[in-house]
């Protein structure tokens, strides 16, 4: 289901600071999404997670592993560029996450530091409520039990007793539900080439669940996803594409037939 339709710029102001500065705003009217998943492409600079940061800014979204979009300190020019933007939704949804790569890595880290913290308070509990009842001590061991539980039941043992590819396709899996906007910044960072078809995998079981995505890639395997939408943001404008014209697809082709002929040249 596709639950944003459509992202309008208004007029910005002229400026050679960023976010403004980019090439790409000084053409960009609209963006339309007309698919349930929507890859936006081109190279680093391009401007693509800028404005999938902003539009998690204006949709006020959630941002796994860090703050909500409206305090989140690395989000401070998205947010500026977000004030220029008006959202057209076919259906408002207040579900789904805004996720970056190096915001997994944090949430893991955080997860576990939780964890660890829980665990020595249930160590002191024990040692405080020594000469207490046992009611007593199971009063005070209640709420970190309950903490861990919580983080068992979604997260299994841990996000650290599993490699990144697997931690990042749990922590994805368990936070999603259906009915939600996902924004997705490189997800594939941590994911090998088989982890990236298990999440077009899990992303095509969602899309059956009305979720609707919109991810910025490099991935020549996520760009892929059938039926997806590819926005290529090369040229300082954003253009439809079709995936074997894409850089990205054709470098990577070309390389895997013969890897030996661009590597004699470096």
């Amino acid at each position: 289901m596709i639950h944003l339709n459509s992202i309008q710029l208004r007029p910005l102001p002229k400026s050679k600071d960023y976010p403004f500065a980019l090439p790409l705003l000084k053409t960009l009217k609209e963006i339309k999404f007309e698919t349930p998943v929507t890859l936006l492409v081109g190279e680093n600079g391009s401007g693509k997670s800028t404005i999938l940061e902003a539009l998690a800014c204006a949709a006020e979204m959630i941002v796994v592993g860090s703050e909500d979009t409206r305090r989140d300190p690395s989000l401070v020019n998205a947010r500026q560029l977000a004030k220029y933007m008006k959202l057209s939704w076919v259906k408002r949804t207040r579900r789904g996450f805004f996720l970056r790569a190096e915001d997994f890595f944090g949430y893991a880290k955080h997860l576990n530091q939780l964890r660890a913290e829980m665990e020595s308070e249930l160590e002191n509990v024990e040692v405080e409520y020594k000469d207490r009842s046992d009611f007593a001590r199971d009063q005070a061991r209640m709420s970190y039990l309950h903490e861990l539980g919580g983080i068992r039941q979604r997260y299994g043992e841990g996000l650290d007793t599993r490699s990144h590819g697997e931690s990042f396709l749990v922590l994805f899996q368990s936070r999603f539900v259906p009915g939600g906007l996902y924004l997705l910044d490189e997800p594939e960072a941590p994911l090998s080439p088989i982890r990236q078809l298990a999440l077009i995998s899990a992303m095509k079981e969602m899309v059956l669940q009305n979720g609707q995505f919109i991810i910025a890639t490099h991935s020549p395997i996520l760009m892929a996803y059938p039926d997806a939408t590819l926005l290529n943001f090369d040229g300082g404008q954003i253009r439809q594409a079709n995936y074997n014209d894409l850089e990205h697809v054709r470098l990577m082709r070309d390389f895997l037939q013969d890897p030996d002929a661009f590597l004699r040249n470096l």
